[in-house]
């Protein structure tokens, strides 16, 4: 039987998407909010760009960037725990690619459009259900109207439902793919297989495709992980220490206030904790 490997570890996403062109055009079709006669066709990669240190999860990030046809630029992050710097790392990222596309000189109207796509494996917006986000530029006034030059798209892979989607089938099988592809793993659903992107994508997922460095990677990519998630348990568990000389009702409170379903701006408004606090308070307790 075939052991797997998760893809959203930084080694095996990198050896599906960032070494195969053909696979990482097909996902980008079925992700992206692409216009029908505006599909990638073809793809390059570029080299990773400089980007800002975020403090905490530093090794559950990974990212692949390319160009298509057209000249437009695609950025793709894949981030294991949501911090707050996420998204201004990828609005920077997308930003920076968008400026450096003009040599000095050069006239504007030679500006390709850039997409960031932010693929998160946990939840970062708990006032609503949706898990799929998209956001560009647009008139406050007349929504009608945008700027379509920038755009970011954050997928919650935890909160991602099938039944949500009427008519994309490819970005099911993908997102399922992505989602639930791991470790234990025994058997591959038979739908995956039937797209041949998909089913390249898991055979690259397979140990056997992995040398004895590569595996090391993959392992000490996890440790970063779990020791990670611990750093920032014991944040919060410094905070419950804290709270109990400035008042551990106040924390207890909210706790039961989210189990009931308010959202982070009601308890923060009726208990006096701030959102930074019931946003890890929520991830901890509640979910």
């Amino acid at each position: 039987m075939s052991r797997y490997l998760d893809p959203k570890a930084d080694v095996v996403f990198k050896k599906i998407f960032g070494l195969h062109p053909r696979l990482l055009i097909s996902f980008l079709n079925a992700v992206l909010p692409l216009p029908d006669d505006g599909m990638i066709e073809s793809l390059i990669y570029l080299p990773s760009e400089q980007v800002p240190h975020i403090p905490g999860f530093k090794s559950t990030l990974v990212d692949v960037k390319c160009t298509d046809q057209q000249g437009r630029i695609f950025i793709v992050e894949m981030q294991i725990q949501w911090t707050k710097s996420f998204m201004q790392r990828l609005l920077f990222g997308t930003s920076t690619a968008y400026v450096q596309q003009l040599e000095k000189g050069e006239e504007y109207h030679l500006l390709r459009p850039v997409y960031g796509l932010g693929l998160l494996a946990s939840k970062f917006d708990n006032e609503t259900a949706e898990w799929y986000h998209h956001y560009q530029l647009v008139n406050v006034k007349a929504t009608q109207r945008t700027i379509e030059d920038l755009q970011l798209i954050f997928i919650e892979l935890p909160k991602f439902s099938p039944a949500t989607v009427s008519h994309k089938k490819l970005q099911v099988l993908w997102l399922r793919f992505m989602r639930d592809l791991n470790d234990k793993t025994k058997v591959i659903p038979s739908d995956w297989l039937e797209v041949s992107e998909i089913k390249e994508a898991v055979a690259l997922s397979e140990a056997a495709a992995y040398n004895e460095v590569e595996m090391a990677a993959y392992n000490k990519y996890w440790d970063a992980v779990s020791t990670e998630k611990t750093m920032l348990y014991d944040k919060f568990e410094e905070g419950k220490a804290e709270g109990k000389a400035e008042g551990i009702h106040s924390l207890l409170q909210a706790v039961e206030l989210l189990k009931k379903g308010q959202s982070l701006n009601e308890v923060s408004k009726t208990t006096g904790l701030d959102i930074e606090t019931l946003e890890l308070l929520s991830k901890q307790v509640i979910f």
